[in-house]
């Protein structure tokens, strides 16, 4: 698990943040919110975790979108006093009771909890795919990449974004695919016979259904045109149904 660990301070900090995320960062007062960025487009920039750490925010985001996603906060910065760095702590993980400096992930109850500590962790042995296999949960460079759109990717469901909290960069186009259309593409989990890996196209009569993204097991994250799922569909060698 490779993770930044951005630290935020400043007074303007949270009217910063509450301008540019999915989600309401006045959340923060209840504990862990999970949040995106978006262009002003809609689609997905970046998804990361934030917390309060004293006078700070953290903001815990995978390592290969930190650079840009540090680049482009500091870009939405302006006249805002607030200052971005990266900080030093490295994330740990676990399941069970959350410690005491820990948070419990919002996204799911099985995800467990992130704490946020000097040294790196050593003694994580969760199969984390398994379980977001298992809740359909999205990862960065996974599921999630530059043409995503958070609604198809399930981030109401798992806590992700707020339609009462007001306007931030691509809040026009999600909001009217909640309240607008109904979705026809998005991701779900799906049952497989035989080998097939992350990146394989499902088809069905010759036909696109989707795109078979991470595995566990003979179960997987599956990101399909909802019209066209159904009976025979395969991801090269593998047959496919559907589970959700």
């Amino acid at each position: 698990m490779a993770r930044s660990i951005l630290e935020i301070t400043g007074p303007d900090k949270q009217d910063f943040l509450q301008g540019l995320i999915t989600n309401d960062i006045r959340k923060l007062d209840q504990g862990m919110v999970y949040a995106a960025m978006l262009t002003p487009q809609g689609k997905y920039l970046a998804d990361f975790f934030l917390v309060r750490a004293g006078d700070a925010v953290l903001l815990d985001v995978d390592n290969a979108l930190a650079p840009s996603l540090m680049q482009r906060l500091n870009m939405y910065r302006l006249r805002a006093d607030v200052a971005i760095r990266e900080g030093d702590l490295y994330v740990h993980r676990g399941t069970g009771d959350v410690p005491a400096d820990g948070f419990a992930d919002p996204r799911h109850a099985d995800m467990g909890w992130r704490a946020y500590r000097d040294i790196p962790q050593t003694d994580d042995t969760v199969d984390w795919t398994a379980r977001r296999v298992q809740h359909v949960i999205p990862d960065t460079g996974q599921e999630l990449g530059p043409d995503s759109f958070i609604l198809e990717m399930g981030f109401e469901r798992l806590n992700g974004v707020d339609f009462r909290k007001g306007c931030y960069v691509g809040q026009e186009v999600t909001a009217r695919m909640k309240h607008k259309t109904e979705l026809r593409k998005g991701l779900a989990q799906v049952h497989l016979e035989g080998v097939s890996g992350p990146g394989t196209q499902i088809t069905r009569d010759g036909k696109a259904v989707g795109v078979l993204h991470s595995r566990s097991g003979d179960m997987a994250i599956a990101y399909l045109r909802f019209d066209r799922v159904g009976d025979g569909m395969m991801a090269g060698d593998a047959k496919v149904k559907s589970a959700t």
